[in-house]
């Protein structure tokens, strides 16, 4: 297991008083672990632009890092150069460069078609201001034509100036150790960083899941289809999971975790807790 796992969190951006008062008591909780940022989602086609923005550098303000998600689908250059003058007049240093989902019914893909064109964008507009963090799927992207090609993708985002990469969520190790492998050989040498997904209830996993490629293992499927409406001891089992699933990734060598929140903190918090790192 590495001496000292670098954690990080993701949040998405409130709609409302309530919900970001919810996302700072979260970032409270979640602060004890000494996580190296808070990331903040960004929505598709920019429709999250301004509360991102917000919420982010409230994030910087408690005097924790903030990393804003930027993504590029459907979005211009000028719109692209401006959001970054806005970033660095806040001091953010850190981005996580996206293509981003394709709005329903949107046609035009914008100035940009993928990810590594926006991390080249912003390199040439800001030179190493920002430490870019991308995508990466061990299980796949849903829209690759192979897998060869998938892998591809990835390396062209790092040859753009990627400086690490955070996965899809997965609940099989070995997904992301072959892409570890995949990626030396590649001679893709950034930090890949495992993205966790807790599971609160089957109904919303599934639906993330059909959306982003990323498996249910069928054993796991059945074992939460068959808790039902027990919330309760679906959580306690999934908990166990995810916990179990960190556990292999570290003694692996996974650089560390990096948690999808859903704005909450309880199970990651036992989880990590659990992991016996807390207050690193």
């Amino acid at each position: 297991m590495n001496a000292v796992p670098v954690i990080s969190f993701e949040f998405f951006p409130p709609k409302t008083a309530d919900g970001m008062e919810k996302l700072r008591n979260a970032r409270t909780q979640l602060a004890a672990f000494a996580p190296q940022f808070f990331s903040v989602t960004f929505g598709a086609g920019g429709s999250t632009r301004d509360r991102t923005f917000e919420t982010v550098v409230d994030i910087q303000q408690a005097g924790f890092e903030g990393a804003p998600h930027l993504s590029c689908i459907s979005a211009d250059k000028a719109e692209i150069r401006d959001l970054l003058a806005q970033y660095q007049a806040q001091g953010i240093k850190r981005l996580v460069a996206l293509r981003g989902d394709i709005p329903s019914g949107e046609v035009s893909s914008g100035d940009f078609r993928y990810a590594n064109e926006l991390v080249e964008f912003i390199r040439a507009e800001t030179g190493d201001w920002f430490k870019i963090e991308v995508a990466a799927y061990p299980e796949f992207h849903p829209e690759s034509s192979s897998p060869g090609a998938d892998i591809q993708h990835f390396k062209h985002k790092v040859e753009a100036g990627a400086d690490a990469a955070i996965t899809q969520y997965f609940y099989n190790a070995d997904a992301y150790f072959r892409f570890m492998d995949q990626s030396r050989k590649l001679g893709i040498d950034i930090p890949i960083v495992p993205g966790i997904m807790p599971i609160y209830n089957f109904t919303q996993l599934a639906r993330f899941s059909s959306v982003c490629g990323a498996e249910i293992p069928r054993w796991l499927r059945l074992r939460l289809q068959d808790y039902g409406d027990d919330l309760a001891s679906l959580r306690a089992f999934g908990a166990e999971v995810v916990r179990t699933l960190c556990e292999q990734l570290l003694a692996g060598g996974a650089p560390g975790l990096h948690f999808y929140t859903l704005n909450q903190a309880g199970t990651i918090t036992s989880i990590l807790e659990q992991l016996d790192l807390q207050q690193r």
